[in-house]
């Protein structure tokens, strides 16, 4: 959150206080939410958008790369007991459950606040049409995210102007999807292109297109199993790709340190959740990228993170001979404060200090082992402890490609183009050049569909693990809860001792994890509220 719009940080018109955003009324300082002026329609977004950070670590700041969408990628410390949602236990009272949902309809409120009040006005400039086409946009993806984690929800397109709001009871799955399409849809046409914004923390033109298709991939998936969508979803990657506005970055790691360094760099990440600050100072807008999902460092000059998510062997094992992602992704490293004796150079006599290490991991310490992704020690200025700058990417191009690859396979086999999407990603990952042709690291070309469809699924899985999508990929395939229970099978019998209890968060799941249980808050307030099966 490092530009012009997200550093408006007044929302008073769009704050709410409430605790269920369906039933209560906001507090507004003005009933007017009438916006005449292009910086009013701005300030206003700003606060529909940092809905998207949450800091109290329940969106994009920490819950959606960690505790919500814990897949056979990681799995967090023995810090953390059996009764938690980090060991993947949970019910309908849970803290972090009830904020998620807040929070989530708390943005899609203020979209609702904004969209009301240009109703029926006249938006005289690209920016103005642009900031309604945002609020669109996002209050169709606080959507998505409702229904990915929630399932079935009230789909409430009006702001709530008073507690005397009538209820709303669930609507049907396709009819919220209905909806999430036509405001993105919607929004498509009237959002910036990523050369006006000449950033991606706002979203763009080809931004809404990636998470479109993303969406009807979703929709083409499990619970909808609507097939006819892959086309949808292969023609939104192909306008992407058709853009040329976007392109892979021929380092892989590279694009984790321009996070961590505060370089917003556009061609590969498409679209990020934007942080501002460390919490030093007034602006509370930080996260914990890095510090979460992070590599374990008492040393708050290198960058702290106490390591408690570690990355799964699974992960690890997936990666072939000579993939780069492979020890970028599961770091070979931790650091240790140790102690060493010296001479002092004016006394000349010896004593014990305290230095910090990097300690590389032995070839058979795997469970040991933390995420990679973000790496503090490329930090710059004042490190905080628990917060920081560092962006989080929603979509990345390379994540357009295997889409690409996917819904292709699906609407036409397993094409040329099918092939040049998923290989451009393998020839990165291999530090291959990535429009050249490489037998040694493209896939095989005599591939089945079904065959193709299994190395989509593997590539995947080494792409984009830690960024949030493992979890929904493997819900929309259908395939969640048996992943999870196997993970926990092979974590009990082949891991080290002491690293066995990591089985639990596999062996905790069953049919009903698939969807997070209704908030006991809303079930209580909202009489026509229904509870998700087997809560």
């Amino acid at each position: 959150m490092k530009h012009t719009i997200l550093l408006w940080m007044t929302v008073c018109l769009l704050a709410t206080s409430c605790s269920n955003i369906l039933d209560k009324e906001p507090d507004f300082v003005s009933p007017d939410y009438y916006y005449n002026t292009e910086s009013e329609l701005l300030q206003a977004l700003n606060g529909v958008y940092n809905r998207l950070i949450d800091t109290n670590g329940r969106m994009y700041s920490k819950g959606l790369f960690s505790l919500f969408v814990l897949s056979d990628e990681s799995f967090y410390t023995n810090n953390f007991n059996n009764t938690n949602i980090r060991a993947g236990v949970m019910d309908a009272a849970d803290l972090d459950v009830g904020r998620f949902w807040e929070v989530l309809y708390e943005g899609v409120n203020r979209a609702n606040l904004l969209l009301y009040s240009v109703e029926g006005k006249e938006l005289d400039t690209d920016v103005m049409k642009a900031a309604k086409g945002e609020a669109l946009f996002l209050r169709g993806y606080f959507y998505y995210l409702l229904t990915s984690f929630f399932g079935e929800v009230p789909l409430k397109l009006t702001p709530t102007m008073s507690a005397n709001d009538s209820y709303l009871a669930k609507s049907p799955l396709a009819d919220i999807y209905k909806q999430i399409v036509k405001d993105m849809q919607e929004a498509e046409k009237l959002v910036l292109d990523i050369d006006a914004l000449g950033y991606n923390e706002r979203i763009s033109k080809t931004g809404v297109q990636a998470v479109l298709a993303r969406v009807f991939l979703k929709m083409a998936g499990e619970p909808l199993k609507d097939e006819t969508r892959y086309a949808d979803a292969l023609e939104y990657a192909n306008k992407v790709i058709a853009s040329t506005k976007h392109e892979l970055n021929s380092d892989y790691a590279q694009i984790f340190i321009n996070h961590s360094q505060d370089i917003n760099e556009s061609k590969e990440c498409i679209w990020e959740i934007g942080m501002y600050g460390n919490k030093i100072g007034t602006v509370d807008l930080a996260g914990s990228v890095g510090v979460e999902n992070g590599i374990l460092c008492r040393d708050e000059s290198i960058g702290y993170s106490g390591g408690p998510m570690k990355a799964s062997k699974r992960l690890y094992d997936s990666y072939g001979e000579g993939d780069l992602r492979k020890d970028w992704n599961v770091a070979p490293y931790y650091y240790n404060i140790v102690e060493e004796t010296k001479v002092n150079e004016e006394t000349q006599e010896t004593e014990v200090v305290q230095v910090t290490k990097k300690i590389m991991f032995s070839a058979t310490q795997i469970y040991n082992r933390n995420p990679g992704k973000w790496r503090r020690e490329y930090e710059t200025g004042q490190k905080a402890r628990l917060f920081n700058s560092t962006n989080f990417p929603v979509i990345r191009y390379s994540d357009v490609l295997l889409m690409k690859a996917e819904a292709e396979n699906e609407v036409n086999g397993p094409t040329d183009e099918a092939y040049d999407a998923i290989n451009q990603v393998r020839r990165r990952a291999y530090g291959k050049p990535i429009h050249t042709v490489d037998a040694t690291v493209d896939l095989p070309a005599d591939l089945a569909k079904t065959d193709f469809l299994e190395e989509v699924k593997k590539e995947r899985f080494r792409e984009l693990c830690f960024e949030g999508q493992r979890k929904l990929d493997l819900l929309r395939w259908g395939e969640y809860v048996a992943t999870m229970k196997a993970f926990g099978t092979e974590i009990s019998t082949t891991a080290p001792s002491e690293f066995k209890y990591a089985s639990r968060v596999g062996q905790n799941m069953t049919d009903r994890n698939v969807l997070f249980p209704i908030p006991n808050t809303e079930i209580t307030v909202n009489k026509l509220m229904t509870q998700n099966e087997g809560w």
